[in-house]
Protein backbone atom coordinates (compact mmCIF):
# COMPACT_ATOMS: atom_id res chain seq x y z
CA UNK A 1 0.00 0.00 0.00
CA UNK A 2 1.21 3.49 -0.85
CA UNK A 3 1.44 6.34 1.62
CA UNK A 4 -0.65 9.40 0.84
CA UNK A 5 2.45 11.36 -0.24
CA UNK A 6 3.56 8.54 -2.54
CA UNK A 7 0.09 8.37 -4.07
CA UNK A 8 -0.10 12.15 -4.47
CA UNK A 9 3.27 12.23 -6.22
CA UNK A 10 2.42 9.33 -8.52
CA UNK A 11 -0.84 10.94 -9.60
CA UNK A 12 0.89 14.29 -10.11
CA UNK A 13 3.46 12.66 -12.41
CA UNK A 14 0.70 10.72 -14.19
CA UNK A 15 -1.31 13.90 -14.82
CA UNK A 16 1.66 15.91 -16.10
CA UNK A 17 2.79 13.13 -18.40
CA UNK A 18 -0.70 13.03 -19.82
CA UNK A 19 -0.81 16.79 -20.34
CA UNK A 20 2.74 17.60 -21.46
CA UNK A 21 4.45 14.29 -22.24
CA UNK A 22 7.10 15.09 -19.62
CA UNK A 23 7.23 14.70 -15.84
CA UNK A 24 7.29 17.77 -13.58
CA UNK A 25 10.64 19.01 -12.31
CA UNK A 26 11.80 18.09 -8.80
CA UNK A 27 11.14 21.66 -7.68
CA UNK A 28 7.59 21.48 -9.02
CA UNK A 29 7.04 18.16 -7.27
CA UNK A 30 8.37 19.59 -4.01
CA UNK A 31 6.12 22.64 -4.21
CA UNK A 32 3.01 20.65 -5.13
CA UNK A 33 3.50 18.22 -2.24
CA UNK A 34 4.45 20.93 0.26
CA UNK A 35 7.89 19.47 1.05
CA UNK A 36 10.81 21.58 2.22
CA UNK A 37 13.56 19.86 0.24
CA UNK A 38 14.07 17.78 -2.89
CA UNK A 39 15.55 14.95 -0.82
CA UNK A 40 12.01 14.02 0.21
CA UNK A 41 11.05 13.77 -3.46
CA UNK A 42 14.05 11.52 -4.13
CA UNK A 43 12.90 9.17 -1.36
CA UNK A 44 9.32 9.09 -2.64
CA UNK A 45 10.42 8.37 -6.20
CA UNK A 46 12.80 5.62 -5.06
CA UNK A 47 9.96 4.02 -3.10
CA UNK A 48 7.63 4.18 -6.11
CA UNK A 49 10.30 2.64 -8.35
CA UNK A 50 10.93 -0.16 -5.84
CA UNK A 51 7.18 -0.90 -5.67
CA UNK A 52 6.84 -1.02 -9.44
CA UNK A 53 4.76 2.14 -9.92
CA UNK A 54 7.48 4.19 -11.64
CA UNK A 55 10.32 3.43 -14.02
CA UNK A 56 13.40 5.56 -14.65
CA UNK A 57 14.32 5.95 -18.33
CA UNK A 58 17.97 6.37 -19.36
CA UNK A 59 19.17 9.39 -21.36
CA UNK A 60 15.96 11.39 -21.03
CA UNK A 61 15.30 14.65 -19.25
CA UNK A 62 12.95 14.20 -16.27
CA UNK A 63 13.25 10.51 -17.06
CA UNK A 64 10.19 8.93 -15.42
CA UNK A 65 7.41 6.71 -16.71
CA UNK A 66 4.33 5.57 -14.80
CA UNK A 67 4.01 1.79 -15.07
CA UNK A 68 0.84 1.41 -12.99
CA UNK A 69 -1.57 3.43 -10.88
CA UNK A 70 -2.99 2.78 -7.41
CA UNK A 71 -5.75 0.18 -7.44
CA UNK A 72 -8.32 2.62 -6.09
CA UNK A 73 -7.55 5.32 -8.65
CA UNK A 74 -10.85 6.22 -10.32
CA UNK A 75 -9.93 8.53 -13.17
CA UNK A 76 -12.52 8.41 -15.93
CA UNK A 77 -11.75 5.98 -18.74
CA UNK A 78 -11.59 8.59 -21.48
CA UNK A 79 -9.06 10.75 -19.59
CA UNK A 80 -7.06 7.73 -18.45
CA UNK A 81 -6.85 6.31 -21.97
CA UNK A 82 -5.71 9.67 -23.33
CA UNK A 83 -3.01 10.04 -20.64
CA UNK A 84 -1.77 6.48 -21.11
CA UNK A 85 -1.39 6.91 -24.85
CA UNK A 86 0.60 10.11 -24.34
CA UNK A 87 3.04 9.00 -21.68
CA UNK A 88 3.59 5.46 -22.92
CA UNK A 89 5.03 6.77 -26.17
CA UNK A 90 5.88 10.46 -25.66
CA UNK A 91 7.35 12.44 -28.52
CA UNK A 92 10.91 13.50 -27.82
CA UNK A 93 13.50 15.41 -29.79
CA UNK A 94 16.50 13.12 -30.23
CA UNK A 95 20.07 14.41 -30.60
CA UNK A 96 23.39 12.53 -30.97
CA UNK A 97 25.04 11.54 -27.70
CA UNK A 98 28.79 11.96 -27.59
CA UNK A 99 31.10 10.64 -24.90
CA UNK A 100 32.78 12.44 -22.02
CA UNK A 101 34.52 15.56 -23.25
CA UNK A 102 38.21 14.83 -22.72
CA UNK A 103 41.48 16.48 -23.68
CA UNK A 104 43.35 15.01 -26.63
CA UNK A 105 40.29 13.72 -28.46
CA UNK A 106 38.54 15.46 -31.37
CA UNK A 107 34.83 15.76 -30.74
CA UNK A 108 33.75 13.46 -33.59
CA UNK A 109 36.02 10.71 -32.25
CA UNK A 110 34.12 10.38 -28.98
CA UNK A 111 30.67 9.97 -30.50
CA UNK A 112 28.88 6.81 -29.40
CA UNK A 113 27.55 5.50 -32.69
CA UNK A 114 23.87 4.73 -32.54
CA UNK A 115 23.36 6.40 -29.15
CA UNK A 116 21.19 9.45 -28.66
CA UNK A 117 19.69 11.65 -25.97
CA UNK A 118 15.93 12.29 -25.86
CA UNK A 119 14.76 15.76 -24.85
CA UNK A 120 11.27 17.15 -24.22
CA UNK A 121 9.64 18.88 -27.20
CA UNK A 122 10.45 22.57 -27.37
CA UNK A 123 13.68 22.32 -25.38
CA UNK A 124 15.79 22.86 -28.51
CA UNK A 125 15.78 25.89 -30.75
CA UNK A 126 16.70 25.98 -34.41
CA UNK A 127 19.92 24.43 -35.61
CA UNK A 128 21.93 21.25 -35.19
CA UNK A 129 22.57 20.04 -31.62
CA UNK A 130 24.45 17.30 -29.83
CA UNK A 131 24.99 16.22 -26.21
CA UNK A 132 28.22 15.78 -24.28
CA UNK A 133 28.93 14.28 -20.88
CA UNK A 134 31.14 16.58 -18.81
CA UNK A 135 34.37 15.16 -17.43
CA UNK A 136 35.91 17.11 -14.56
CA UNK A 137 35.17 20.20 -12.47
CA UNK A 138 36.82 23.03 -14.39
CA UNK A 139 33.43 24.73 -14.99
CA UNK A 140 31.88 24.12 -11.57
CA UNK A 141 31.42 27.82 -10.71
CA UNK A 142 29.22 28.10 -13.81
CA UNK A 143 27.03 25.35 -12.38
CA UNK A 144 28.47 22.64 -14.65
CA UNK A 145 29.44 19.54 -12.68
CA UNK A 146 31.29 16.33 -13.47
CA UNK A 147 28.86 13.89 -15.09
CA UNK A 148 26.39 16.55 -16.28
CA UNK A 149 24.99 16.34 -19.80
CA UNK A 150 25.48 19.58 -21.71
CA UNK A 151 23.43 20.38 -24.80
CA UNK A 152 25.57 22.00 -27.50
CA UNK A 153 24.43 23.87 -30.59
CA UNK A 154 26.80 23.41 -33.48
CA UNK A 155 28.42 26.65 -34.61
CA UNK A 156 31.83 27.97 -35.63
CA UNK A 157 31.62 31.29 -33.80
CA UNK A 158 30.31 32.62 -30.49
CA UNK A 159 30.19 35.92 -28.65
CA UNK A 160 32.63 36.77 -25.87
CA UNK A 161 31.47 35.29 -22.57
CA UNK A 162 29.75 32.27 -24.15
CA UNK A 163 30.62 28.77 -22.98
CA UNK A 164 31.88 26.85 -25.99
CA UNK A 165 33.28 23.54 -27.10
CA UNK A 166 36.69 24.49 -28.48
CA UNK A 167 39.09 22.37 -30.50
CA UNK A 168 42.66 23.46 -29.80
CA UNK A 169 45.33 22.82 -32.44
CA UNK A 170 43.17 20.14 -34.02
CA UNK A 171 43.51 17.74 -31.09
CA UNK A 172 42.48 19.04 -27.67
CA UNK A 173 38.74 19.45 -27.07
CA UNK A 174 37.60 21.46 -24.06
CA UNK A 175 34.50 23.16 -22.63
CA UNK A 176 35.38 26.69 -21.52
CA UNK A 177 34.18 30.30 -21.50
CA UNK A 178 35.62 32.26 -24.43
CA UNK A 179 36.99 35.78 -24.58
CA UNK A 180 38.98 37.49 -27.32
CA UNK A 181 41.70 40.05 -26.59
CA UNK A 182 43.21 41.51 -29.77
CA UNK A 183 44.41 38.51 -31.81
CA UNK A 184 44.39 36.14 -28.83
CA UNK A 185 41.68 33.75 -27.65
CA UNK A 186 41.27 33.20 -23.91
CA UNK A 187 39.67 29.90 -22.85
CA UNK A 188 38.57 30.61 -19.29
CA UNK A 189 37.71 27.95 -16.68
CA UNK A 190 35.14 28.52 -13.95
CA UNK A 191 37.27 27.07 -11.18
CA UNK A 192 40.09 28.90 -9.40
CA UNK A 193 42.19 25.72 -9.42
CA UNK A 194 42.58 25.98 -13.21
CA UNK A 195 44.36 28.56 -15.33
CA UNK A 196 43.10 30.42 -18.37
CA UNK A 197 44.61 29.22 -21.64
CA UNK A 198 45.72 32.02 -23.96
CA UNK A 199 46.10 30.99 -27.60
CA UNK A 200 46.46 32.47 -31.06
CA UNK A 201 43.15 32.76 -32.86
CA UNK A 202 44.24 30.29 -35.55
CA UNK A 203 44.86 27.66 -32.85
CA UNK A 204 41.20 27.52 -31.77
CA UNK A 205 38.19 26.20 -33.68
CA UNK A 206 34.78 26.56 -32.07
CA UNK A 207 32.67 23.44 -32.47
CA UNK A 208 29.56 24.59 -30.64
CA UNK A 209 28.15 26.68 -27.80
CA UNK A 210 26.37 25.62 -24.62
CA UNK A 211 22.59 26.10 -24.76
CA UNK A 212 21.30 23.86 -21.97
CA UNK A 213 22.26 21.36 -19.28
CA UNK A 214 20.79 18.21 -17.79
CA UNK A 215 21.63 16.65 -14.44
CA UNK A 216 20.66 13.24 -13.13
CA UNK A 217 20.09 13.00 -9.37
CA UNK A 218 20.87 9.66 -7.73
Amino acid sequence: MLTQKQKDLLLLIHTRLGQDGVAPSFDEMREQLGLKSKSGIHRLISALVERGYLQRLPHRARALEVTRLPENHTADKKSSAKSTSVFSSPKYDSIPLFGRIAAGTPIEAIRHEGQSLDLPPGMLGKGDHYALEVDGDSMIKAGIHDGDMVIIKRCDNAEDGAIVVALVEGEDVTLKRIKRVKNKVHLIPENDCYQTRILDSDQVDIQGRLVSLMRTYH
